[in-house]
């Protein structure tokens, strides 16, 4: 997401470039520019047109100090303004209640089915909630088969009731069977139109009445840009909302949506997903994505990342290999599938300032590791636990029985070699969590 806005407001910033200070003739001709870009990025005229006055408002009223370039306060002006339009700070969920109750509502095909399931790995896993999910989407039978699926998946139950085709009524039986068995929180998927419906508002409107959540979320498909914004606009009115999540921002999608929805119905952004799997759920941070957006990475994220990944207990572990010299291809595969649990690995890389638009055009996901994984399965215990035995005959026979070449197991052999004594290195000066997944990364980055 944002690709081409990032490329654009980068080309707006240089046009005050060698400027000795900001003034009103070269402010223009770059807000001009900026607003050109954020009109292509899918945000409405009226949004981009606020927006940019705002920010001219407050670089004409700022004074430029000798050590900062006029771009450089641009930039620092734009990104502020960017990160309040988006809603300033992160939003939490709210999980009052016994049980918390979470409504989800969105049109059909907008992804609410599959972030039940992703809200309901994040809050068991990270939050330590006792779920239940209710299958409320009595409409469609394989909304309901999907729903189980993805329980599964995660490790929670599912409320369904054979037969019960009354939705407001199956909500009411879900909330007192929670209360019952002592779940933290209920989770209701509903029904969901191609388009939005007066059937379909007086009956998720009728829901909310019945349950009173304290949480309404409505699941909004990124990529619809604009009209995902108007639909939002439709269902703000009548459910009066808490909170948008946006879908499939790893789609081809303008950004348009994260960028318009707070202003249009003064709701916060809570949470952001991408790709189909139960991890791929983010607490959204508009000062962060304004980071992304101007190009500065995403470091704090990438770090929490990592920090699910490997615990204290952990690292004090690898640790101590390194430092012992004990570091072998078993530890070394163990970390790969901890770096691909964090999710993508070309995202993942995007988040180190100035690295995204360096692998804009690179062809690079988590199946870049499968060459190396193949390497290291087809070793044996000895060859894993002590690399210096594998002489010539056995590379062939590794290069044989992965399917790659001498010259890519020579070439990981000594990228291996590498990444040890840098490893090492790292953990005589205190053993960072995130070490481990950043310096594997960046070794095999360019796989």
């Amino acid at each position: 997401m944002f690709e081409n806005l990032i490329d654009r407001l980068e080309h707006s910033f240089k046009i005050l470039k060698g400027e000795g200070k900001i003034t009103e003739i070269n402010v223009a001709e770059t807000l001009k520019d900026i607003r050109k870009a954020l009109l292509d990025a899918d945000v409405s005229y009226k949004i981009a047109k606020k927006f940019c006055d705002d920010v001219k408002t407050k670089a004409m009223g700022m004074d430029v100090l000798k050590s900062v370039k006029p771009s450089q306060m641009m930039v620092k002006i734009v990104h502020d303004e960017l990160a309040t339009l988006m809603g300033s700070s992160a939003s939490d969920i709210n999980l009052s209640g016994n049980p918390a109750i979470v409504l989800v509502s969105g049109l059909q095909g907008s992804g609410k089915t599959t972030f039940c399931g992703k809200l309901s790995h994040l809050l068991k896993n990270k939050k330590g909630k006792r779920v239940l999910v209710c299958a409320g989407d009595v409409y469609r039978p394989a909304a309901i088969e999907q729903l189980k699926v993805l329980a599964e998946q995660v490790g929670v139950e599912v409320y369904t009731e054979d037969g019960n085709r009354n939705p407001v009524e199956l909500a009411r039986h879900a909330v007192a069977h929670a209360k019952q068995y002592d779940y933290n929180v209920l989770i209701i998927d509903t029904a969901g139109r191609l388009a939005v419906d007066e059937q379909m508002m007086e009956e998720i409107a009728a829901i909310k009445a019945a349950v009173n959540p304290s949480e309404t979320l409505f699941v909004v498909d990124s990529m619809t840009g604009q009209d995902a914004v108007e639909t939002a606009r439709a269902f703000n009115e009548r459910l009066d909302f808490n909170g948008v999540v946006l879908t499939k921002l790893d789609g081809d999608t303008r950004g348009g949506a994260a960028l318009s929805i707070k202003a249009v119905v003064q709701k916060p952004i809570k949470f952001v997903s991408s790709g189909e799997k139960m991890e791929t759920l983010d607490v959204f941070h508009p000062e962060r994505i304004a980071d992304r957006i101007l190009g500065m990475g995403d470091v704090v994220s990438l770090v929490e990342k990592a920090q699910e990944q490997f615990n204290e207990e952990e690292a004090k572990k690898l640790q101590k290999k390194l430092l012992k010299d004990q570091f072998t291809f078993t530890d070394f595969y163990d970390q790969i599938q901890q770096i691909k649990k964090m999710g993508n690995i070309k995202d993942l890389a995007s988040m180190l300032p100035g690295v995204g638009k360096a692998l804009k055009d690179v062809d690079m996901d988590n199946s870049s590791f499968k060459g190396i994984e193949a390497i290291i399965q087809s070793m044996t215990l000895e060859e894993r636990n002590n690399p210096s035995i594998i002489n010539g005959s056995r590379r062939r026979r590794i290069a044989a029985g992965s399917g790659t070449t001498i010259v890519e197991v020579n070439r990981l052999l000594k990228q291996f070699d590498d990444t040890k004594k840098i490893m090492k290195t790292m953990a005589g000066g205190g053993g960072k969590k995130a070490m481990n997944a950043m310096q594997a990364m960046r070794r095999f980055r360019g796989r």
